[in-house]
């Protein structure tokens, strides 16, 4: 018995203290959760937080929007678009926001439903978030720029869509399938 229990806090010292949401500061300084996006064209997601853990998922896509779930001073824990958790190395994301369209999404040249559309952006499109207000983002991608709905996108908190009612449990859908498909504005 004796054995056990200093193999268990033997086994706790030798594991990175993941930062979760709370008051206590993370290895960054940043808040967790928080959205980053993949810096590179292909991307490592772990299946632990190191090196040495095999690969779990290859991501082929330059600002595919992540949300760091957990962290230690190297590492990061992310949730994909498609709601799978892997570890990915920081120096591979970047603080840049991005979002991805849940289903083909009018950019619209105001925040108003009646607005006219500025291009169609299929589902799966990655786009640079700039803002957003009152269930309204301001996006950006393949030279359109123009306002969608804050629920047609992955990578955007309640509270950030002035949904607050929804704060608690962000009922943003999750792509299905590929998250690496090609897609485009029209």
């Amino acid at each position: 018995m004796r054995h056990l229990a200093a193999l268990l806090i033997l086994s706790c010292l030798t594991v990175p203290t993941l930062a979760q949401q709370d008051d206590q500061p993370t290895p960054s300084g940043q808040a967790v959760p928080r959205f980053v996006s993949l810096k590179f064209d292909v991307a490592n997601g772990r299946s632990g937080p190191s090196r040495a853990h095999p690969v779990a998922w290859r991501y082929v896509r330059a600002g595919l929007p992540m949300e760091v779930v957990a962290e230690t001073p190297d590492w990061r824990r992310v949730r994909d678009p498609g709601g799978e958790l892997t570890w990915m190395h920081r120096s591979i994301l970047s603080g840049r926001r991005t979002v991805v369209t849940t289903h083909d999404t009018p950019l619209r040249a105001r925040a108003d439903e009646e607005a006219s559309a500025e291009a169609i952006a299929e589902a799966g499109v990655v786009l640079a978030l700039e803002r957003c207000r009152t269930g309204w983002c301001r996006v950006e991608g393949q030279g359109y720029r123009g306002w969608a709905r804050a629920d047609a996108l992955w990578g955007v908190y309640p509270t950030e869509r002035g949904d607050e009612a929804e704060a608690e449990n962000d009922g943003s859908p999750a792509l299905s399938g590929s998250a690496a498909r090609d897609t485009a504005l029209r």
